[in-house]
């Protein structure tokens, strides 16, 4: 898995990058064909907003979280990816 942390208005501290990594390492225990996550980090103004664009063996995933906290933004980010994961994977399961 190939993780790449890119930050627009804001500098990308190692805490935040082993906090992406954290959240984005718990993806994998639903699906092991992740190949590449692209995140971006956004602040405008006072509003924190964390993208990711995720690509798995079928599908590119993406989403997006605002918050008034850049790591609630990433939490909120994980989640969201990690329920579209689970979606994506029951669709191509064989009923």
């Amino acid at each position: 898995m190939q993780l790449t942390v890119s930050g627009h208005h804001i500098d990308i501290t190692d805490a935040l990058r082993t906090h992406v990594s954290d959240k984005f390492d718990k993806l994998q225990r639903h699906i092991d064909h992740i190949t590449k996550i692209e995140v971006t980090l956004i602040v405008e103004k006072q509003l924190h907003k964390a993208e990711a664009g995720l690509h798995v063996s079928g599908a590119d995933l993406f989403a997006s979280a605002e918050s008034d906290d850049m790591y609630a933004a990433i939490d909120a980010l994980a989640d969201k990816l990690d329920r579209q994961i689970i979606k994506h994977k029951e669709k191509h399961r064989g009923h």
